[in-house]
């Protein structure tokens, strides 16, 4: 288990798994007032949640399947990552692309975290790649 340094300036509990085998952890509203996102607008969100992670390592913010489905708000920039080197605080990109107003209150849950492991590549570039069965063959290539 990874252990996540964090530093909490908000008003709630630190992000939690809602149950045993969940994969990313709740991240909630961190604002003094009601914040109404119309129609097809995008506003950013605090958390004041600031992070840690070790090398290695990165937190990817993911929309909240409930929140797309009920209301039709989602996150822009899907996922988003933070760095482990960044030491600011975690915004959450949110628009809603329903026809009616939503309405944000303090506490409320509105994205979730998954801290992921990855690798840093190193760029070898080449005249020529090998060759594959599937070739070039893009989006929707194999049929339905």
């Amino acid at each position: 288990m990874v252990k996540i340094r964090i530093l909490n300036h908000s008003k709630h509990a630190l992000p939690q798994y809602s149950t045993p085998l969940s994969a990313g952890m709740d991240l909630r509203a961190n604002i003094d007032n009601t914040v109404t996102i119309n129609p097809l607008e995008r506003k950013l969100i605090p958390t004041g949640l600031y992070l840690e992670l070790p090398q290695g390592y990165e937190a990817q913010i993911r929309p909240r399947s409930g929140l797309a489905l009920q209301h039709g708000v989602t996150l822009l920039n899907t996922p988003g990552t933070v760095d482990a080197d960044y030491r600011g605080e975690i915004g959450i990109i949110m628009i809603n692309l329903s026809a009616e107003p939503f309405e944000i209150k303090d506490g409320e849950r509105i994205a979730q975290m998954i801290i992921a492991r990855h690798e840093t590549a190193e760029i070898i570039e080449v005249q020529e790649l090998t060759e594959t069965e599937r070739g070039t063959g893009g989006f929707g290539h194999t049929g339905k």
